[in-house]
């Protein structure tokens, strides 16, 4: 059995985004945790909620990972699904990939696999893409 590859593409936009320190210790890195909602237009439209723990390194980086439920329509289909996301920042910019998680998806989108992610600097609405398949 073949399966076929979609590639999904569009934007987002952050509308909401509340980040706090925790596990603080002078003259060490700063921990925090994000709490962030975004809007989705494009091939998958709908609302997203992560929540995403984050290191901030020397020099302005940060590393983070976090997962962050997504509901919606993707490729015609309504549901939803969580996806697992990992990235850096640096120079200014975040770098994140992503894959769905297994088992997550619920309604017409069950089965659900994918990867993809995103690269944003300053701009409010990010692209991002999305290779996906169904099992």
């Amino acid at each position: 059995m073949t399966t076929t590859t979609v590639h999904a593409t569009g934007t987002f936009r952050t509308t909401s985004w509340d980040e706090k320190p925790y596990a603080e210790l002078e003259g060490a890195p700063k921990l925090t945790h994000a709490h962030v909602s975004t809007s989705y237009q494009g091939d998958f439209e709908g609302e997203g909620t992560s929540d995403s723990l984050m290191f901030y390194g020397n020099e302005g980086t940060a590393t983070y990972f976090g997962f962050e439920r997504v509901v919606g329509k993707l490729g015609g289909r309504s549901g939803s699904f969580v996806l697992q996301g990992a990235g850096t920042w640096k120079d200014g910019g975040a770098t994140t990939t992503w894959s769905v998680v297994p088992g997550s998806a619920t309604g017409e989108l069950k089965g659900l696999r994918g990867e993809g992610g995103y690269a944003a600097g300053t701009e409010t609405e990010i692209s991002y893409s999305l290779d996906y398949h169904f099992e």
